[in-house]
């Protein structure tokens, strides 16, 4: 029970983890110092993506689950997880360049708009 616990709570760090990647950028709408924790973190992501790796997070989370007496899965966090919510197909390498270019759309919107302010602020 408790390597279980360890692990539903890895995925759930895990999917946070994804989320602020993909959305941490509007977090430094209302506060400035994400910046600092967001940049890093979307440049991981985007880098797993870019490279077709995997997260350090998902061979723990299988090694909890193996741990916990259940079998672990092959694959990424977002192929075993995300994916089946949006793909019925399994993950491809075309499919993440198509995640990676949402990623990076997303936040060039958001820190687009952070630097617009900003210049906006100097200048008046």
């Amino acid at each position: 029970m408790f390597w279980r616990l360890l692990a539903d709570a890895t995925v759930a760090i895990h999917l946070a983890f994804v989320l602020f990647v993909i959305f941490g950028g509007f977090l430094a709408w209302r506060w400035r110092w994400m910046v600092y924790l967001h940049v890093p973190a979307l440049l991981w992501g985007a880098w797993i993506e870019f490279v077709g790796g995997i997260c350090p997070l998902t061979p723990l989370e299988n090694r909890l689950r193996l741990r916990a007496g259940e079998s672990g899965y092959e694959g990424g966090f977002i192929e075993h997880y995300i994916e089946p919510l949006i793909y019925p197909a399994g993950l491809t390498r075309e499919t993440q360049w198509v995640l990676l270019a949402l990623l990076l759309a997303i936040n060039a919107l958001a820190y687009g708009r952070l630097l617009a302010r900003a210049r906006r602020r100097r200048s008046g």
